[in-house]
């Protein structure tokens, strides 16, 4: 009861949240690929310069790319970045059909590498798709279970998961 009590508020907060909210429209309305921008630039906010070596809405920044310390993104280059970002995840696990968008979702915040040895992934290439409590699992932050992480995780799996 407890997990669908946060289920819910993750949700409407969520809804809340978003531009689409002050225009009486719902986040279900979108396609799931605008769904997932949404829930990503909540979660993750504009970094400072004082993040470094992440930029924009998360992106951590690799050898070789053009970004500065101490030079923060404006929010267009940084929605352009997290959309280039989230479309290279979307590609990289294209084969799951309606579940690549979730997990692209939790690649952009833990990483391909955590994704591909979750248990979310051997589940879904099984034909499980009962994820929930795989999927949820990945709240931790340094070894820590994460309110923040919870909620977004049930956000992410309330708002992008298809049954």
């Amino acid at each position: 009861m407890k997990k669908l009590l946060f289920f819910f508020v993750a949700l409407l907060s969520l809804v809340a949240a978003t531009p689409a909210a002050h225009a009486k429209r719902s986040i279900m309305e979108l396609p799931p690929f605008e769904r997932a921008v949404l829930i990503i630039k909540k979660f993750e906010t504009l970094h400072k310069p004082k993040h470094w070596p992440y930029v924009g809405y998360g992106h951590q920044v690799q050898p070789g790319e053009p970004y500065r310390r101490g030079v923060q993104l404006t929010e267009r280059q940084a929605d352009i970045l997290l959309r280039k970002d989230l479309r290279k995840f979307c590609a990289l696990y294209s084969q799951y059909g309606k579940d690549s968008i979730l997990l692209a979702c939790l690649a952009y915040n833990c990483g391909p590498g955590v994704v591909n040895k979750s248990s979310v992934l051997k589940k879904l290439k099984a034909g499980n798709r009962d994820i929930f409590k795989s999927y949820t699992a990945h709240c931790r932050y340094k070894g820590k279970w994460h309110k923040g992480l919870y909620s977004r995780r049930l956000t992410e799996f309330a708002v992008l998961f298809i049954p």
